[in-house]
This record gives C-alpha cells, structure tokens and sequence, in this order.
C-alpha cells in the first residue's frame, strides 16, 4: 500500500477544487480524478448495457427466468473466481486489469455480431455475461484503488472516487434511452466496449504515475508484483472479518434481488396489459415488449442514479467523516426495513418504483462507499482475490437464494407483492450482520471504540 505522491508540499488548484466534497491533501486530487473518471467510465458502459439486459430477458424469457438465471451466475463464478485468482498471481496489477478488460470487450463484439445474425434466445446468456461482467470489472477496480490508497487516504477520498460511479450511471442511463430508440437493442453494446476500452487505458495511467512517483520518492514499489497463490474462497473462509462481509454481501443481494423481481414481474404483467389493450402501433407484440420494458429501466436507473450522485457528491464523505464506517453501515438495512414495510402494503407500481429507487441509491452511493473501505484495513491478496469472490460470488449467491424465494411463490400462485414479507425477515438478520462487522471492524483496523 502507498501514499499519493509524498513529495508534493503545496495544494494545486485541482486539490483545491474537490476540497468542498471530501479533505483532498496537496498533491491527492489528480489520482482521485483519474480514478473517477476510470469508474465513470465502467459505469456508463454497464448503464449502457443494463436496459439491454433487461429488455432481452424480460422481453423474451420473462421474469421468473431472470430469477433462475442467476443460479447459473453462481455456477460459473465457482470456475472464474479460481481462475481470476490464478492469474493474478501471475502478473502484475497493470496486466490483471488490462487483460481482463480486454476478455469482456470481446465478448461485446461477439454478442453484437450474434444479433446482427438474428440469433434467437440470446437473452439468458446476455444476462449471464453481464451479471458476470459488472461484479468481476467494478469489484476490479475497488480492488485497484483500495490498492493505490492507504485505509486513511482511503476513507478521505472514496467518496470523491465513488462519485465517477454515480455520475457513470447517471450519463449511462440517459444516453441507453436514446441509443435503444434510434438503434435497438444491439448496437449500443459497441458504444459500450469501446467506453471499457478507454478505461483500461486510465488504469494504465494511473498505475504507471504511482509507480513512477513512489520510486522517484525511493520506496520499493511492490504493487505491480504478482500476488501470493492463496485463493479468493480460502481466503474468505479462513478469515472471520470477511466471511462476514460476504454474509453481508449475500443476505443485501437477496433483499434487493428480490425488491427488483417485484418491480420486474409487475412492469411486465402491466405491458401485457397495454398489449392486450391494443397499444402496439405498428411494432409486433415482442418487439412493444422489448423497448416498453427497455425505455421505463432506462428512466428508472436515471432517477436512481440522480438521486445517488446527489447523496454521494453532498452526504457521503461528510457521514463518513461524522459518524464512521460503521455507522454507515447501518443506513441502507434501516431505509430497506421501512420500505418493504410501506410496500407489503401498499403493492402498487408507483410505490415500488419509489421504494426502489431509494434503496438503490443508498446502495449505490452510501452502502458502497462503505462497503469498499471496509477492505482498507486488508491484505493485498484480501483486496484483490477475497474481494473477488466476496462481490461476485457471494452476490450471485444471493440470487440463487432468491430465486428459490421467486419459485415458491410463482408455485404457490402468491401475488409479487408477497416477497415484501420474506424482505423484511431477512433485513433483521442484515442489521444484525452488521452489527457483527462493526465489532470486527474496530479490531481489524486498531481503531478505538468511539472512532
């Protein structure tokens, strides 16, 4: 672990102008900029590829296959996490980001390609990839930046970090609307591509600037080496700090999983009633389906990520400064046990699409900057291979775990609405993770107990 560029003494104008949002030290604010806009341009590419996603499975297959489609998630997770770790601890941090990033792009293409050929049923296999694609390049660089930054540093400027994932959603979001209207639900994959493309290359930038800083200052530069061969799931079960944060990780993952099939199951019964009303125009039933569904997710993560950039550009850092990591952890369980209570009874489409749009931006903004600082205070192949399997893994297990909660009530015949009531069982045993991780926390980090 490093500092940002010691030798620095007095702030520049670019310190100066992220002063306002977190404590920004001389000579921190140009990585914290590039590290931004590395992850604003993730964002924007998995917000271009989000609405697709969801148009191809719930256009196509519906939203009790979505459910299931996550056990495949999990399926293939148990061979890429190995895998990932493998080769990790073969090359440096610069080739880990850049190959991997490289391995999705193409993936892009083929996808691409098997549209323009008509291929049928692509929709199970695009959600799998993109189920994959966004934990594996979003949990990478968390990885890479919990790297660059010390735990000090790290809670300082997180928060300004976090903020080029907002601001990614946000753009992302509001160029799909567009993109899928003028262009279907094909071609935005290569705008898509060619936006990951220009964040491998900052990745390369900001690695090669810290290792030329910090060998210009003499220290020995061990961040490019290759990691120790331990593995990700080892690591994760030989370690009580992060079995719990990937308790943590599984038990949100069903909670939001399941809010987010309720959501899904009732926009697509209401776009089988405006078909059957006869609202189709000149388009064929599937195809009003497709874009219907497409255009309300691309409005729906927009409102979801205004609101998130606005509580992580104004609220994030200063809560994280007053009250904490720990503290902060415990605001996303207390907003989702309020909302699923309000929406157990109140189960119409207005009330859901608010209540979801509340959790996800505390989960997007707040719960993740948090989340990613919980890992400050650990090893490097913590940070990259655990990490790895924490948030990609363990989150897809999550939606196994849901889809069974999806099954038994589609067999049951019970109405969507009904998954409210398991929601707001599992939030208390969330606040009770939580809990757990907060005492853990302190020890990890040598931190007093009213720090």
């Amino acid at each position: 672990m490093s500092e940002i560029h010691p030798r620095v003494a007095r702030r520049t104008a670019l310190d100066r102008m992220l002063a306002p949002f977190a404590e920004v030290r001389p000579g921190e604010g140009l990585t914290a900029l590039l590290l931004m806009l590395d992850v604003f341009l993730l964002l924007t590419s998995y917000y271009i590829l989000k609405p697709l996603r969801e148009a191809l499975i719930l256009g196509g297959e519906g939203a009790e296959v979505k459910s299931y489609a996550s056990a495949g998630m999990a399926a293939l997770l148990v061979v890429l996490v190995p895998a990932y770790g493998a080769f990790a601890s073969r090359v440096g941090r610069a080739k880990l980001i850049s190959w991997v990033t490289l391995f999705f792009i193409s993936h892009l293409a083929v996808f691409w390609l098997l549209g323009q050929m008509k291929v049928q049923h692509l929709g199970v296999a695009f959600f799998l990839w993109v189920g994959i694609f966004n934990l594996m390049i979003v949990a990478q660089f968390w990885s890479f930046a919990n790297d660059v930054y010390t735990p000090e540093q790290g809670k300082r400027l997180f928060a300004v970090v976090a903020f080029g994932s907002s601001l990614g959603a946000i753009v992302g979001a509001w160029i799909a609307r567009p993109l899928i209207g003028a262009f279907g639900t094909y071609t935005p994959m290569l705008v898509a591509a060619a936006l990951l493309a220009l964040a491998a290359a900052l990745s390369r930038v900001v690695s090669a600037r810290e290792h030329a800083a910090h060998g210009a200052a003499g220290h020995t530069v061990a961040a490019d080496a290759p990691l120790e061969s331990v593995g990700g799931f080892r690591l994760v079960m030989s370690d009580r700090y992060l079995l719990l944060i990937a308790l943590l990780m599984l038990v949100l993952n069903v909670v939001n999983t399941n809010g987010e099939y309720i959501l899904g199951k009732t926009l697509a019964l209401g776009a089988d009633r405006m078909i059957a009303a006869g609202h189709l125009g000149t388009t064929s039933s599937a195809e009003f389906k497709e874009r219907f569904i497409g255009q309300f997710y691309a409005g729906f993560f927009t409102w979801v990520n205004v609101v998130s950039a606005l509580v992580q550009l104004f609220v994030v850092s200063r809560v994280l400064k007053w009250f904490g990591v720990r503290a902060a952890l415990f605001v996303l369980p207390v907003i989702a046990l309020g909302g699923y209570a309000v929406l157990a009874l109140t189960p119409v489409i207005g009330v859901i699409r608010g209540v979801k749009i509340l959790e996800n931006a505390t989960d997007y903004s707040l719960q993740n900057t948090t989340r990613q600082a919980l890992f400050l205070p650990t090893t490097r192949e913590a940070k990259y291979k655990a990490k790895a399997a924490i948030d990609t893994f363990f989150v897809r297990a999550g939606d196994v775990l849901s889809a069974g909660v999806v099954l038994a009530v589609t067999s049951l015949r019970l109405a969507p609405s009904s998954v409210a009531g398991v929601n707001i069982v599992l939030v208390i045993a969330w606040l009770a993770i939580v809990a757990l991780i907060a005492r853990e926390h302190r020890r990890v980090s040598g931190e007093p107990a009213g720090a």
